[in-house]
């Protein structure tokens, strides 16, 4: 049997909007995936949306409701969906993690806000996720961030991946700075690799 929506409409009275939010809260958290999927839907135009998707995330087990919610989370966009898919990066689970990822890629304007405390985090982990945010978030700064990953941070697997990206944007403005990261890391094979390749690609050589 094909999906079928929910019969239940949003009237433009307040009360019938609001009697319409609260059982699509309940739709939220029933046993029935499909239920929960057009629930994470239509729940975006009710007061909270973004916590109450944030709390589903963290429990939801079905990928397909998980979608779901991830893509009404960029819909919404607003601070509290950012702060939540944030918080995802530190998660054990590894789909989690990349699901937030994928879905961070699509808010460049709201994420760039926050970019820079991500690539400063404490936690390693957080600041390449952050690079890999930056493969394909559509914003002017995504060069200059790279730029100053490869000139001051201090783990090498961060750098790393940040390299490997720049050799892929980068301009010859960043040829300094690539210079500089082999200066950095001269023990280093990969970073002596991944550099040469990055300015011979910006080169043009």
């Amino acid at each position: 049997m094909g999906l079928k929506k929910s019969t239940t409409q949003t009237s433009p009275e307040n009360g019938e909007q609001e009697r319409d939010c609260n059982t699509i809260r309940e739709e939220l958290i029933s046993d029935s995936a499909t239920t929960r999927r057009w629930a994470a839907r239509d729940i975006i135009n009710c007061p909270g949306a973004s916590m109450l998707l944030l709390d589903q995330l963290n429990t939801e087990t079905d990928p397909s409701v998980r979608q779901v919610i991830l893509s009404s989370l960029t819909q919404l966009g607003d601070s509290e969906s950012v702060e939540g898919l944030v918080a995802c990066l530190r998660s054990e689970d590894a789909s989690l993690r990349n699901e937030a990822i994928e879905a961070m890629k699509h808010l460049p304007q709201e994420v760039s806000h926050i970019m820079a405390s991500l690539l400063n985090d404490p936690d390693p982990d957080v600041r390449i996720f952050a690079v890999n945010i930056l493969e394909s978030l559509c914003h002017p700064d995504v060069e200059t961030w790279l730029r100053d990953v490869i000139h001051d941070d201090e783990h090498v697997n961060v750098c790393a991946t940040a390299v490997d990206l720049l050799g892929e944007v980068g301009s010859e403005a960043s040829l300094p700075a690539l210079s500089n990261l082999k200066s950095r890391y001269p023990d280093e094979p990969y970073i002596q690799f991944a550099a040469d390749v990055a300015i011979k690609r910006i080169s043009g050589d």
